[in-house]
Formats: C-alpha cells, sequence, structure tokens
C-alpha cells in the first residue's frame, strides 16, 4: 500500500516530538516554525507543499555547485559501488590518497601532510591538539595557550569554544572549558574616524605583537579565520592582517592556524583566503564547501617541520586523535568531485565575473538609507540594517520565505553567501526581493 505524501505540517509535529534541532530554543519552534525541505535542485529549496525557497545562506555555508549536482552525485554513486567505509588507522585507500595529493598541490607552499576528521570543530579540534603536542614534543611543554581575535568562531566543542568569543557559548559552557585570551579584531567597522581599513589591521596588528611579545613562551597558536569572521557578522578585514600575523607569528613563535572552514574553497575570490595575503600557515582546516555541501569531511593541513616531530618509535610522540569515519571514501569522492568542478569549470574566474554582476546591480538595495555598511569579499556580501524591531533577525527570516528566500540574518546582519551556480536572473530575484523585505522592516 503506497504511503500518503506527507505534507508540511506532518513533518513538523513529527520533527518536533523526536528531534532536537541544533543551536535552538525548541519552544521557539511553537512561533517560528520549522521548514520541511523535501528536494533541492540547483540554488533552490522545496518544501513538501509546493513551495520554493532560493538558498541564499549556501544551507549554512556549505553548498558550492547547487543541489543534486549531477557530477557530485555520480561520483558518490560510482564509489559507493566500490567501498563505503574503512577505518584509516593501519589501512588506507584511493580516494583518501588522491584528496590528500591534490589538495598538497592547490594549498599554500609547504602544506603536505593531511590529517582527516568529520567536521569543522573536530578539525579546530585537531589544530590545537597538535599545536600543543607538537611544543611537548620538541622540549617546550609549557606553550599550551592559545589567543584569538575578539568575536571569533571556531566551532562549539569544547576545545573549540575555548578559542570561540562568542558570549552566547562562552556563557553558557563556560565552566567546562579553559578560556583563551583574545585580541582586537582587524574588522573594518571598527575602524576609527579618518582610519581606513588598512590602517585599522596596522593598529590591531600592533596590539597583537603587544601580546605575543608579553605571553610567546607560553603561547602554542594563533587561531584565525582569513579575512572574514562569520558568526561575527561577516567582519571582513584588510589582507595586510594575514601577512602581518605570519611575520609576527614567525618572530615570537607561534603557530599561525588558518581557519579556513568557512572562507576555504572559493569562497572570498581565491581558492584559500590565505592566498589574498601572500601566506602559509603552520596549519590550514577545510570543511564545509570541500564535499560541495554533501557529507560530513574536515581536513587539517600541516608542514613537514609540524609532521616530523611526531615521527619517533614511541607511540605516545604520535599524534593520539581520531575519528570513526576519518577519511570516509564517499566524502573524499565527493570532494574530488568538488576539485574537478572548480577545475573543468574555470569556477575561481566565474565566480569573479558573478560577484560584479551582483555588485553592480545591488545599488538600489545599497542606496536605502536603513543599509549600512555594505561590504563584499569574493562571493560575501553583508550589510546591516537599522530596524526599530528588536527581533529583526526572525522577522526578516520569515518574511524572506514568504519571498521564496531562505536568509538567515545574525542580529541586524543580513548576508548574501550563495552557491556559485547561481544565475544573473537568480541574483535578480535575490537583491529585488531583498530590498522589498527591508523596505517592509524598516
Amino acid at each position: 500500500m503506497q504511503k500518503n505524501t506527507p505534507t508540511n505540517a506532518d513533518l513538523i509535529s513529527r520533527s518536533l516530538s523526536a528531534v532536537w534541532h541544533p543551536c535552538s530554543q525548541m519552544k521557539q519552534y511553537e512561533t517560528f516554525p520549522l521548514m520541511p525541505i523535501a528536494r533541492g535542485q540547483g540554488v533552490w529549496l522545496h518544501d513538501y507543499d509546493g513551495n520554493k525557497y532560493l538558498d541564499a545562506v549556501s544551507s549554512w555555508w556549505v553548498n558550492l555547485f547547487g543541489h543534486s549536482n549531477p557530477r557530485i552525485n555520480a561520483a558518490i554513486r560510482c564509489q559507493l559501488e566500490k567501498l563505503e567505509h574503512v577505518m584509516l588507522a593501519g589501512f588506507t585507500h584511493e580516494p583518501v590518497i588522491e584528496l590528500s595529493e591534490r589538495l598538497r598541490e592547490l594549498a599554500p607552499p609547504g602544506l603536505g601532510h593531511c590529517f582527516y576528521g568529520s567536521d569543522g570543530a573536530s578539525a579546530t579540534e585537531i589544530a590545537l591538539k597538535m599545536s600543543a603536542h607538537y611544543w611537548r614534543n620538541t622540549g617546550q611543554p609549557d606553550k599550551v595557550q592559545f589567543i584569538s581575535l575578539q568575536n571569533s568562531y571556531h566551532g562549539e566543542t569544547l576545545g573549540a569554544l575555548s578559542v570561540t568569543d562568542v558570549a552566547l557559548f562562552r556563557d553558557a559552557y563556560g565552566m567546562l572549558i579553559r578560556q583563551q585570551a583574545t585580541i582586537a579584531s582587524p574588522d573594518s567597522r571598527n575602524a576609527a574616524e579618518g582610519e581606513t581599513s588598512e590602517t585599522c589591521a596596522l593598529r590591531c596588528a600592533e596590539a597583537l605583537e603587544t601580546h605575543l611579545q608579553q605571553h610567546h613562551a607560553q603561547l602554542a597558536a594563533f587561531i584565525i579565520e582569513p579575512l572574514v569572521q562569520g558568526a561575527a557578522g561577516m567582519a571582513m578585514f584588510h589582507p595586510i592582517y594575514l601577512k602581518l600575523a605570519r611575520q609576527l607569528c614567525d618572530k615570537y613563535d607561534v603557530h599561525l592556524i588558518a581557519d579556513e572552514i568557512a572562507v576555504g574553497m572559493g569562497r572570498t575570490g581565491t581558492m584559500f583566503a590565505c592566498e589574498q595575503g601572500g601566506i602559509a600557515p603552520d596549519f590550514l582546516l577545510i570543511s564545509k564547501g570541500i564535499t560541495g555541501g554533501y557529507l560530513p569531511l574536515s581536513i587539517v593541513m600541516t608542514t613537514d617541520k609540524i609532521y616530523q616531530a611526531f615521527y619517533a618509535t614511541e607511540t605516545a610522540r604520535g599524534f593520539l586523535h581520531s575519528h570513526s569515519y576519518t577519511g570516509n571514501p564517499l566524502a573524499c569522492r565527493a570532494a574530488l568531485a568538488t576539485l574537478d568542478i572548480f577545475e573543468q569549470d574555470n569556477v575561481l574566474a566565474a565566480n569573479r565575473q558573478k560577484a560584479a554582476f551582483l555588485n553592480s546591480i545591488a545599488q538600489p538595495l545599497r542606496e536605502l538609507p536603513f543599509v549600512k555598511n555594505w561590504r563584499n569579499t569574493g562571493m560575501i556580501w553583508a550589510f546591516e540594517v537599522v530596524s526599530p524591531h528588536a527581533d529583526f533577525a526572525q522577522r526578516c527570516f520569515q518574511l524572506g520565505l514568504q519571498h521564496e528566500l531562505l536568509l538567515r540574518p545574525m542580529g541586524n546582519t543580513v548576508y548574501f553567501m550563495p552557491p556559485y551556480v547561481i544565475s544573473d536572473e537568480e541574483m535578480h530575484i535575490l537583491l529585488t526581493r531583498t530590498k522589498n523585505i527591508i523596505e517592509t522592516l524598516t
């Protein structure tokens, strides 16, 4: 007997009784309903009642080449017929080897070793542990502290939370973590009167040096989201800060961890954001878009110098960290298909044209009197809205759905981070309808 096709209402009721949704106050779903999604195609998500929504946030910043991408689908199907999974401790397989080799060619120079995890927070945990363990293995066991930027976000596991400066998370779980120090962010919105984004970055680099001078003997690493701090409301800063941070970390013998979980894979206009500062970090963290938004996977890339510090006879000198699904073949194959699309479609050049086009048609939205701090880096756009509504983010989200847009503001910051396959027509839809929403809410 064929089952009836479920409706949005059916699935909302079932989900609320059985699923504990992430980063949510479940009670709010009584008046702020869940959105059941039946399928996706390109930049569009479709619900069970026949409605569609333009995915302007790439489903939490992961989807690069559209939902149900035929090339990624085919790659996963092919791999599924060969090998779905094998543990990576004591075993290996072709997809993880090929992916590691290709990333070595794409990444900034010197990052020749890949360690695999399951998600972005896992990558942060791996890098923090690997950095501190390196210093112990090289005879400097006191170097166990870390620094990050104000308003930084690096994940929600306990180690990642220790370098995350989001008050909501820090206040809820501060009793469980060893809180690390933060330093001034080069966020261009914080530029003093008369400062440019570059001089703001230079001033913040001086604050970084002051901290390193005082604490370098205890510091293992400085972790940073290059160019764009996502959870800080898409805070964007000048690439000179990356160059100076690299120089200062070298000067004071502190590792530099580049968290490119959200900003890597072409999102800022180059394959990796670090390239725009002309630097190579000691650790490069990759996740989210690496599989095109299909499967969980994260990678920590590091240097031969760090790798060799663990290469020894004693097990205790080895890096003692693992995940059951480390280097999963299906996820690696999806990542390889993603890299193939970058190469075959000349994606970075195409994205530059898309970004230029969106900027060229954005003037009516930018000129609204209540739109402030319009900014753009690569395929990321953001602006603040001056609104009388304390619950602006929820109102904007709900009104967006009525206009067939999936927007997910952070406070009063509205941002676009669409899949790279968005068309000119779809960019017009995104900007025109967002303008209508903002005018309604202000």
